[in-house]
């Protein structure tokens, strides 16, 4: 696939990818298969993918004001940490070796989709215990999250809905707002990082991340209108989409 043809399919392809991934699906699910299909090197399209999809997390974390009001305490615990921890994430993939973090990276995904689809489960008997994870469990969980982001980034959104709505914030459009704002910021650094040194293949970045801007502008409107357990369904089987995709691709 060439020139204009190509950067018409990669332009949609971010159009789709915006919307999933802001209404709480995985944006990878869609950007790193389009990559490869027209040419792009796995390591070069999970770099290029990341960068690119900093517009969609910009357009969308423009529109999460509603539902983040009152989460600034939220914002300012997680922010600092999960920026750090990304671009150390970042650092290391372009040191060393991705071929275990690959193989870890399905179960990783598949693990979070689980929580997801769970956590009203995981709530209620967190309730009848009494029982709310410890500060140094959901840091630890926390900066894990956001270590795997930087690093490869697929299925990074799920993993940290999952563990917003299971400590922060119950209600899931929120928690996906939450995400979304959180992970813009975090991914700067990073994105930064991969275009200095040149990992990025702009002839599909731009287009790429053109559609992801709109796509990003959408996805939020999407996200409200849904019902609270399709959209967790929505979520939950993207990530096993993903998961799965993962897994064949190794």
């Amino acid at each position: 696939m060439q020139g204009i043809l190509a950067g018409a399919f990669l332009a949609g392809s971010g159009v789709l990818a915006g919307v999933i991934g802001t209404a709480g699906g995985i944006t990878s699910l869609v950007a790193y298969p389009a990559l490869l299909a027209v040419g792009v090197p796995p390591l070069a399209a999970n770099v290029t993918s990341s960068v690119a999809l900093v517009g969609s997390g910009a357009s969308s974390a423009l529109r999460a004001g509603p539902d983040v009001t009152g989460h600034g305490p939220t914002l300012r615990r997680w922010l600092p940490r999960t920026v750090v921890l990304s671009l150390a994430g970042a650092v290391l993939l372009v040191v060393t070796p991705t071929s275990l973090f690959d193989r870890l990276v399905p179960f990783l995904v598949l693990t979070g989709s689980a929580l997801l689809l769970l956590q009203p489960r995981v709530s209620a008997w967190q309730r009848r215990r009494d029982h709310r994870p410890g500060r140094w469990a959901v840091g630890l969980a926390g900066g894990a999250v956001a270590l795997y982001n930087g690093y490869f980034g697929a299925g990074a959104g799920i993993l940290l809905i999952a563990l917003l709505a299971l400590t922060a914030e119950p209600v899931l459009r929120r928690a996906n707002a939450l995400k979304n704002v959180i992970l813009v910021v975090s991914d700067l650094l990073p994105a930064v990082l991969f275009a200095v040194l040149g990992a990025v293949v702009w002839r599909a970045a731009l287009p790429l991340g053109a559609g992801a801007v709109v796509g990003g502008l959408v996805g939020p409107s999407v996200a409200r209108r849904l019902p609270e357990a399709v959209l967790r369904v929505f979520v939950g089987c993207c990530g096993v989409a993903l998961a799965a995709y993962l897994l064949v691709r190794g």
